[in-house]
């Protein structure tokens, strides 16, 4: 089975400087910025949209009961709003082609 890597934040910036030919300093504040944006939308309810890529958006969770496995005690979990990512068409492709 093929090892697969972690690409991190400073590589993520590493790449995007490469790829749009500007200093990493440039390229961190970019990154920084789309990735403050997107947390800022999702805070406010809304979606993120990026065509061809995917879409981030805020999901309620209803309140739900669960049980601990260790003592099999039934405990209440509050509902709760989380962040979901749903990939788009072409992502969905590139990933599957590899």
């Amino acid at each position: 089975m093929k090892k697969t890597k972690t690409m991190t934040k400073a590589d993520l910036v590493e790449e995007v400087a490469k790829a749009a030919e500007v200093s990493k300093k440039a390229a961190a504040a970019a990154v920084e910025a789309v990735i403050d944006s997107i947390g800022d939308t999702l805070a406010k309810g809304d979606k993120v949209q990026l065509t061809g890529f995917g879409t981030f958006e805020a999901v309620r969770r209803k309140k739900r009961t669960a049980r601990n496995p260790r003592t099999g005690e039934t405990i209440a979990i509050p509902a709760t709003t989380v962040p979901r990512f749903r990939p788009g068409a072409q992502l969905k492709e590139r990933v599957a082609h590899k």
